[in-house]
């Protein structure tokens, strides 16, 4: 047996052991979907105008003539339509009778609209005005805390292993989510959140590693998808927490206290038998092999040396550039990476920027990642990484393109089909964020597999950053044309990326490109399409299998 592949062939590549510990490794995906969006409710800023100046009973909810009265000759209209009153000014009157004046001041204290929240990181600080940038910063670091954490926690996991960098990772996000709960103000908060970012999103990375690396090398596909389907169970649990809780502190907690769960994954997931292969632990390796074996009800085969194990020298992300063809595909996969995570979460972010009520378009946007799944999953069967890939990026940007009509020339009667594309733009980005996983790690070639896949998740992360900042130009730019333009930024960029996804080369029934000078050539060539054997099987080394000579004048 020339690779730890076959021996899972024949042992069961994902037999009743592999799905028992598959489901319990998903447990923190739907943490991880709980985390990734809570900011959403978290740092929801509300209505709000300024508090009227010595009357204590000052509420959002205008009574009595009086009251109204007051709010007319205190607060300023706004010059925006959008809003009834101005959100940040107050007229001052100075002086009595004839030598009175009224002058426009800057507020301190403000009153918000509780319909929708008791209680945010926004109302409790006053982020609003000329702190209103803030939770988009909350929400940039925490992406910010996402990049380290793939970094620090991947690169940890190569060094003490899988299971104990999982336990760690669980630790440390259990203290600052909790934490998190009890920030007295905006900078514990926001420091607690990179640490929560880190941990949340290091000990998905890590889950997903697992999963796939326990799986045989027919299923893994399967894995790969299957893992993103419990992502929006926690956006289900999140929006059941928000809508009967309201309160900022309680849903952190509620979402914080169940990963202690996770905690019991380092007593029951065994190592990673390819990690202690690595490590030169053969007989550790081998016991865990045993014991899939058994469970799975298959006969070990025992003529085996894992010590021969086939072994390729990893490469570095920096040769991905060395040839002409592999760095415009790179660019390529880069751009897609990049738009897919800002597309993703920045129409979650600016969701609360549209009409309607927040809790069903949270709802909404949740329950139609359940189908994409679905739909990704036929789509890869039947047509392929990059038609899949190049279809839901450029459904997911076209979606949003066309709210330019609904909102600009609907207005309000059209909030319905204006949520209505949103919700078919998640579906389309869901689908991509999923393809993109497989598609991606199919490209790269093998002696850069893991460099290409974490220099991808950085660039995925810059994309995340940017979300906050572009669904914050809505509450800028203020009006209906603030409701459209961040949707209209994500649309054409993220068209942009389906449409040069379709230069890349295809990779379902491909033999994949072990070296760099195999994924130069991958794809360019009639004798190489012809080679149908598993995508991820690396075994076969015929001369029929073998990739042609180079052709420079390619360049895909």
């Amino acid at each position: 047996m020339s690779n730890l592949e076959d021996i899972l062939k024949k042992i069961g590549e994902f037999g009743r052991y592999q799905v028992f510990l598959f489901l319990l490794l998903c447990l923190p995906s739907i943490s991880n979907g709980c985390y990734m969006v809570a900011l959403v409710l978290l740092a929801y800023t509300p209505k709000h105008r300024c508090k009227i100046p010595g009357y204590d009973n000052d509420t959002w909810t205008v009574q009595g003539d009086y009251h109204s009265s007051l709010i007319n000759t205190t607060i300023p209209a706004s010059d925006d339509s959008f809003f009834k009153y101005d959100r940040c000014h107050i007229y001052t009157q100075t002086g009595t009778g004839n030598t009175s004046s009224v002058s426009m001041e800057k507020c301190s204290s403000w009153v918000y609209d509780h319909d929708t929240f008791d209680e945010t990181i926004v109302t409790q600080g006053d982020l609003v005005c000329s702190d209103e940038m803030k939770p988009a910063h909350a929400q940039m670091v925490y992406y910010c805390g996402v990049l380290v954490g793939d970094l620090f926690f991947g690169m940890l996991s190569d060094s003490i292993g899988r299971r104990r960098t999982i336990l760690i990772c669980t630790i440390i996000l259990l203290i600052s989510s909790v934490s998190t709960a009890f920030a007295p103000e905006f900078y514990s908060f926001t420091v607690l959140e990179f640490l929560v970012g880190a941990s949340n999103h290091g000990l998905f990375i890590l889950v997903c590693v697992m999963g796939i690396e326990l799986t045989g090398p027919s299923k893994r596909m399967w894995a790969g998808v299957l893992m993103h389907f419990f992502f929006p169970i926690g956006l289900l649990y999140l929006t059941g927490a928000g809508f009967i809780l309201r309160n900022w502190n309680t849903i952190q907690l509620v979402v914080a206290v169940p990963c202690a769960v996770h905690i019991c994954l380092y007593w029951v997931i065994p190592e990673s038998p390819r990690w202690l292969i690595s490590q030169g632990r053969y007989k550790d390796a081998e016991t865990i092999l045993r014991k899939v074996a058994a469970r799975n009800r298959k006969p070990y085969p025992e003529k085996i040396d894992l010590s021969h194990v086939e072994k390729v020298k990893p490469g570095r992300v920096w040769q991905l550039f060395t040839s002409k063809t592999l760095a415009w595909r790179t660019c390529i996969i880069f751009l897609n990476w990049f738009s897919v995570s800002q597309i993703f979460f920045g129409t979650t972010i600016h969701m609360s920027n549209l009409g309607g009520n927040f809790y069903l378009k949270f709802l909404l946007l949740a329950v139609v990642e359940l189908p994409a799944i679905a739909v990704t999953i036929g789509l890869l069967s039947k047509f392929g990484r990059k038609t899949a890939q190049a279809f839901f990026m450029i459904l997911s940007g076209g979606s949003n393109l066309l709210t330019i009509f609904t909102v600009l020339l609907g207005g309000e009667d059209f909030e319905a089909f204006t949520i209505a594309l949103c919700c078919i733009g998640k579906l389309g980005s869901t689908g991509a964020f999923a393809v993109i996983y497989i598609f991606s790690s199919e490209l790269f070639p093998t002696v850069v597999r893991t460099g290409g896949m974490g220099a991808s998740s950085c660039v995925a992360r810059i994309g995340g950053m940017s979300a906050p900042y572009i669904a914050k130009l809505g509450t800028l730019v203020g009006s209906h044309y603030g409701q459209a333009l961040p949707l209209v930024i994500f649309g054409c960029v993220s068209v942009t990326a389906g449409i040069f996804t379709l230069f890349l080369p295809e990779t379902v029934n491909k033999r994949l490109p072990d070296t760099i000078d195999e994924g130069a050539r991958f794809g360019t060539s009639r004798e190489d399409l012809n080679v149908c054997v598993s995508a991820v099987d690396y075994s076969d080394d015929s001369e029929e299998t073998k990739f042609p000579p180079p052709e420079d004048k390619t360049l895909l």
